[in-house]
């Protein structure tokens, strides 16, 4: 399955972004989703991951209580509300599937990594 993130775009400090993951094809093989985000210089960090059956999700710290993970299993679609957006957001954000059953906050341990989309905070 290939996944293909959509939805950045240039945001000022406060505002919010809804991020879009589709699948290629069926429907996703994955027994998690998760959103990834990598700033200029920095390596690939975890920024929310959610259980494709249950739908339990699951946050990095920076990001709980302003970004919400949700799911629709009609359209195969994850997606990330991004809320009260700031600088240090700025990042391209990808999307990917791990087939593990328990949840990993690991890059590692996900695949299927499509091109990310790129969001930038304005300060």
């Amino acid at each position: 399955v290939q996944l293909q993130a959509s939805g950045g775009g240039l945001e000022p400090a406060g505002g919010s972004l809804t991020l879009s993951c589709a699948a290629s094809g069926r429907t996703f093989p994955c027994a998690y989703v998760g959103w990834f985000r990598q700033a200029p210089g920095k390596e690939r960090e975890f920024v929310a991951t959610i259980r494709w059956g249950l739908g339990r999700s699951y946050y990095a710290d920076s990001v709980k209580g302003r970004f919400t993970i949700s799911k629709d299993m009609i359209k195969n679609t994850v997606y990330l509300q991004m809320d009260s957006l700031k600088a240090e957001d700025t990042a391209v954000y990808y999307c990917a599937c791990s087939s593990v059953s328990w949840v990993s906050l690991d890059p590692g341990r996900y695949g299927s990594w499509g091109q990310g989309t790129l969001v930038t905070v304005s300060s």
